[in-house]
C-alpha cells in the first residue's frame, strides 16, 4: 500500500519543479493532506507569516541598539579594513628594504661574532701571545750579551712559526723583526772572525754561521777567509810606516805568527781539506788566498827594503824573513826561494848608495 502510495506522489512532486531541496519535506507534507486540510492552509501560512512578522518587530523593537551598534561597527571595520590595507600595501613595499636590512644585519652581526671569537681566543691566549711579542727583544738582549745560542734557538722557533703560519699577520710581522735581529747577530759573528781569536772561539762562530743558514759552505769558507785578512790588514795598518825597519819587523812577525794560526784554523774548521790537496776541495780557494797574501808580503818587502840606510838591519830583516818563511813552511808557504832577489837588489842598491856618498865625500874632503 505504501508502495502504491509512493508511486501516486511522484508524479505529483514532478509537478512542482520551484521546489528546492529544502522545500521537499513541506511539499510532502502538502501532499498528504486532505482536501480540507489543503484549503486551510493557506490562512494558516498567512497566521503564521504574521506572527513571524510581529516577532521580528518585537526582535528589531527591543535590540535596535545592537543593530545599530553592529551598523556602526560594520562601518567601522569597513574604514579599519581600508586603512589597513593601506597599511598593508605600505608593508609590501618596505619588505625588500627590511630583508636588506636584515640580511646586512645578520652579515654585520656574523662579523661582530667573529670578530668577538677572535677576542675571546686572543684574551684565552694573552700570556702566550705576550710571549711571542717579546721574542725579538729577547732575542736582541741574547745577541747584545753574547748568549748565541739561545738567540739561534729563538730564531728557528720563529721560523718554524712562520712556516706554519704564513697567513696570520702578527707571526710574520714578528718573523721580520727576527730576520733583523739575525742580521745584527750575523754582523757580530762576522766582526769576531776579524779579531784576534783562537782557533776554538773561530769553531764556535763558524757554528753558529752555519745554523744561520745564510751562507753556502763555499761562501762561508770565503767569508772566513776575508774576516781573517781584514784582522791581518788591520794589524798592518796599526804599524808605522814611517820607519821602514820597525814596519818590516811587524809585518814580518805578523804574518809569521798569524798566518800561520789562520791556514791551520781553516783547515781545523773545513776539515776536509785535509784529504787530498786544497785545490781540489774548496776550489783553491785556501791556496789562492795564501798565495795572495806571500805575493802581497814580497811586494811590500820590495817597496820598503830600499828605505833600509844600514846594512845591519837589512841583515836583521833577512834574517827574520827566513826565519817567517821557515816557520810558513809547515803550513807550505815556504816563500824563502823568493826572497834573494829581493835582498840582492836591496843590497846592491844600498852598496851604491853608500859607494855614491863615499865619493861624493872624498870628492869633498869630508874624509
Amino acid at each position: 500500500m505504501e508502495l502504491e502510495n509512493g508511486e501516486d506522489t511522484s508524479p505529483v512532486a514532478s509537478l512542482l519543479p520551484l521546489a528546492s531541496v529544502s522545500q521537499q519535506p513541506y511539499v510532502s507534507e502538502l501532499l498528504s493532506f486532505t482536501l480540507d486540510r489543503l484549503q486551510k492552509e493557506p490562512e494558516l501560512l498567512r497566521v503564521d507569516a504574521e506572527r513571524i512578522q510581529r516577532q521580528m518587530q518585537e526582535l528589531a523593537v527591543g535590540n535596535y541598539r545592537a543593530f545599530i551598534a553592529a551598523a556602526d561597527a560594520l562601518l567601522a571595520i569597513r574604514e579599519e579594513v581600508s586603512s589597513v590595507d593601506k597599511h598593508l600595501e605600505s608593508l609590501i613595499a618596505e619588505i625588500p628594504a627590511v630583508t636588506s636590512g636584515c640580511s646586512e644585519f645578520f652579515e654585520s652581526a656574523e662579523q661582530i661574532l667573529e670578530k668577538r671569537k677572535m677576542n675571546q681566543t686572543l684574551l684565552a691566549n694573552h700570556s702566550t701571545l705576550l710571549d711571542l711579542l717579546e721574542i725579538p727583544q729577547l732575542m736582541d738582549t741574547c745577541v747584545r750579551n753574547g748568549n748565541y745560542d739561545e738567540a739561534l734557538d729563538l730564531e728557528a722557533f720563529v721560523f718554524k712559526l712562520a712556516t706554519m703560519h704564513p697567513k696570520i699577520p702578527v707571526i710574520q710581522a714578528l718573523s721580520a723583526e727576527v730576520r733583523q735581529t739575525t742580521q745584527s747577530l750575523l754582523s757580530q759573528l762576522l766582526q769576531k772572525l776579524r779579531s784576534n781569536i783562537q782557533l776554538p772561539e773561530c769553531l764556535r762562530v763558524i757554528g753558529y754561521l752555519r745554523r744561520i743558514g745564510v751562507f753556502s759552505e763555499y761562501e762561508m769558507r770565503l767569508q772566513f777567509l776575508r774576516c781573517r785578512e781584514a784582522w791581518l790588514t788591520g794589524i798592518l795598518e796599526d804599524l808605522d810606516q814611517r820607519n821602514a825597519y820597525e814596519y818590516l819587523k811587524g809585518m814580518i812577525n805578523c804574518h809569521r805568527m798569524h798566518l800561520f794560526d789562520v791556514v791551520n784554523q781553516y783547515r781545523a774548521i773545513f776539515a776536509d781539506d785535509t784529504s787530498g790537496s786544497e785545490e781540489s776541495n774548496d776550489g783553491g780557494l785556501l791556496f789562492s788566498w795564501a798565495m795572495h797574501q806571500i805575493t802581497s808580503h814580497l811586494k811590500t818587502l820590495k817597496f820598503m827594503l830600499p828605505k833600509i840606510t844600514e846594512g845591519g838591519s837589512l841583515s836583521n830583516i833577512l834574517d827574520l824573513c827566513m826565519y817567517c818563511a821557515m816557520g810558513l813552511n809547515y803550513v807550505g808557504l815556504d816563500f824563502r826561494g823568493l826572497l834573494p832577489p829581493l835582498f840582492e837588489e836591496a843590497v846592491l842598491n844600498l852598496f851604491s848608495k853608500n859607494v855614491s856618498a863615499a865619493v861624493e865625500n872624498f870628492q869633498v874632503g869630508q874624509w
